[in-house]
């Protein structure tokens, strides 16, 4: 068994899954060295305006559980127990994401990235270096780093690099450069743009705050999530072109008409609609995928480095947080022969990114086109009705994504499968009216024993 006698580890990268594997491996007595290219966010706070609040989910909580950090992380969070579809006239309707009692959570991506920092900094062997540019791997493999406040050139020469610097990463840019490594990106043709919903004049909510509100457009859509300030964070999901895309609101009154025609029932409660609007950046959503993610057993890519994903299925971040479990385990079992880990690691977990990858994008399907559809909300009471019957033979697609740890390739499968159950199921006659009888529950059997 080969072992790191020393236990250093450079981590390139000081934001969620960085700070959170960093918290892992003090744990365990390594000492750690953080390059991150930003300045300190402690000191310079969190800038809104290109972030995507994320949904915490099961894989999520298991990660800061497993860390030791889950109360700290608890108090920045939101339960969201389903989802708040608004339609174009202002009716509601509503749709449970599980059972009573499950629910992802709101969280501030800039607050939860501060809070991991703070519990990080506490740990005497996590040594952070701030406004350090990563420059790449050398011929050796050691990691270059350029502190832009001096100038001067640093190579941190370590047994262990981990590339966590996100989905346009710098360590990973390197690995490019070599031969048979295999790297993809596909971007949609729609972009982002974070709004807001502040909150009313003694400081609480204006919508329910313990929902996912959509706004569901057919080709855009915007969805709210709420902070602990009061405040909803509004993402607008938007194509780049067209007649109304993002390229074509250029103008106050263009914006306005915009809003006014799609969004009417919020445009009221959202003062700083334009300023944001014209302020703040238009973003990409785009997939990556590599393989493989490790290089010469010193290397390893992981979180959004490796795997970014578009943030439609809200697992991006569990998905890094999830590495760094799995990573954690393979620590044990593999009593830190790294070599081991690395490879295990690498083979199994990509074609589990590969997997997540592929539901986010059908789920950017389902939330901008279906989601106030009869037919798909018949879907979701059919399957909510099928697991409460029979629980260990049929779950949720969503529930099993969020609400367990079922391996997302395992999870892929079970869409597939599931897709073609309920094709059966909505051809039926009068469907709405016989959603509960006998003939769907025979459908089911039939599909269950196929499987």
């Amino acid at each position: 068994m080969q072992t790191n006698k020393h236990k250093k580890v450079v981590i390139v990268g000081a934001g969620l899954v960085g700070t959170l594997w960093a918290i892992f491996l003090a744990k365990r007595g390594y000492e750690i060295d953080v390059f991150e290219r930003r300045g300190d966010m402690r000191k310079a706070g969190y800038v809104g305006g290109r972030s995507i609040n994320l949904a915490m989910s099961e894989r999520g909580w298991k990660a800061v559980t497993k860390a030791g950090i889950l109360e700290k992380i608890r108090r920045v969070a939101i339960p969201m127990s389903g989802r708040i579809m608004h339609s174009v006239d202002g009716i509601l309707t509503q749709q449970a994401y599980g059972k009573s009692d499950e629910a992802i959570y709101s969280v501030s991506r800039g607050g939860l990235n501060l809070e991991l920092l703070n519990i990080a900094s506490t740990m005497p062997n996590i040594r952070f270096h701030f406004l350090h540019r990563c420059l790449g791997l050398d011929s050796s493999s050691n990691i270059q780093f350029e502190d832009e406040q001096t100038g001067e050139q640093i190579t941190a020469a370590c047994p262990l690099i981990f590339g966590t610097d996100g989905a346009y990463s710098v360590v990973r840019s390197s690995l490019q450069k070599l031969p048979r490594f295999n790297f993809s990106q596909s971007y949609l043709e729609h972009g982002y743009k974070e709004l807001s919903i502040p909150a009313d004049a003694n400081g609480c909510h204006v919508l329910d705050k313990n929902a996912l509100h959509i706004w569901a457009r057919k080709s855009f859509l915007m969805i709210a999530l709420p902070n602990s300030d009061g405040s909803f964070t509004c993402t607008l999901f938007h194509t780049f072109s067209g007649e109304e895309g993002f390229d074509a609101l250029q103008d106050e009154k263009q914006i306005m008409n915009f809003f006014n025609k799609y969004f009417a029932d919020i445009v009221p409660i959202m003062p700083n609609l334009l300023t944001e609007f014209q302020q703040n950046p238009t973003s990409t959503l785009v997939t990556m995928r590599c393989s493989p993610w490790q290089h010469q057993h010193k290397v390893l890519l992981i979180g959004d480095a490796s795997h970014a994903i578009v943030p439609f299925y809200g697992q991006g971040m569990n998905a890094g947080f999830e590495d760094c479990t799995i990573l954690d385990a393979l620590i044990d079992k593999h009593q830190e022969d790294w070599a081991a880990i690395l490879e295990e690691f690498n083979d199994t977990r990509i074609p589990d990114a590969d997997a997540i990858a592929e539901l986010a994008l059908r789920n950017f399907i389902e939330m901008r086109d279906l989601v106030g559809d009869p037919i798909f909300l018949l879907r979701k009471k059919i399957a909510a009705r099928l697991h409460e019957k029979f629980p260990n033979d049929f779950l949720p697609v969503y529930s099993m994504i969020s609400f367990s740890n079922t391996p997302y390739r395992i999870a892929l499968r079970e869409d597939d499968a599931q897709n073609q159950l309920f094709e059966q199921i909505l051809a039926l006659p009068n469907i709405a009216e016989r959603w509960d009888g006998e003939e769907v529950e025979q459908i089911f059997h039939d599909w269950l024993s196929k499987k």
